[in-house]
């Protein structure tokens, strides 16, 4: 999250390199306020640091600060500028060939996508965009599954926690949620856009800022 991101009020007065809060939900969960998992909130200075140094953890959950997103009316160039960054740290560092990393946006359309949506739910809602990086992508692929923001959760499970999802029929909180979206038979497998039987493919390190124009 952003240097400034605040979870518990009032807030620091500071520059505004903040994430919103919207962006932070997971800071109002109760299990995590209660398991003492606040702490796992960390700056973007942390993730660069342990990028470079390959401490990352196993997941780690990169939002931009106010001001590094592609949102209107801000500029797209700064939010490519902080999504370039942060892929070249992944790459640059020691743990580029056992990392995976997925980019996503919070809503469908826009400059991304180029065919309309099919929907992996009842009510219509929950794909959006998404392309991925790893040193074992399969070459020169083109993926025509449905692939929602539920595929991400599927992929964490598996790699995870033996494949066990997050039913709301057993969990100890009221969801309500009328299905098990990661089961959803339309979803598509991330699974399939991994080929681990030859050499991983190098880094491809880019300019954050074509031009020489100044950084966010």
């Amino acid at each position: 999250m952003g240097e400034e991101t605040c979870i518990r009020f009032p807030c620091p007065k500071g520059d505004g390199r903040h994430t919103t809060a919207t962006q932070v939900a997971i800071a109002g969960f109760r299990t995590v306020q209660q398991n003492g998992q606040l702490g796992n909130i960390r700056p973007h200075a942390d993730f660069f640091d342990g990028a470079r140094d390959g401490t990352l953890p196993s997941l780690s959950w990169v939002v931009p600060y106010v001001g590094a997103s592609e949102h209107p009316p801000g500029d797209i160039r700064d939010g490519q500028d902080w999504v370039t960054r942060v892929v070249n740290a992944v790459g640059r560092g020691p743990l580029w060939e056992s990392s995976v990393i997925f980019l996503t946006w919070d809503d469908w359309g826009g400059f991304y996508d180029h065919v309309p949506r099919r929907s992996s739910t009842r009510t219509g809602s929950g794909s959006g965009s998404r392309v991925w990086r790893s040193a074992w992508v399969k070459r020169g692929f083109i993926d025509h599954q449905v692939l929602s923001f539920d595929a991400y959760l599927r992929f964490i499970e598996d790699r995870f926690v033996s494949a066990e999802r997050l039913d709301p029929a057993t969990l100890s909180r009221p969801d309500s949620r009328p299905t098990v979206r990661e089961e959803a038979p339309i979803l598509g497998d991330l699974w399939d856009e991994f080929d681990f039987t030859r050499e991983p493919i190098p880094p491809l390190i880019l300019d954050p800022r074509p031009g020489g124009q100044s950084s966010p």
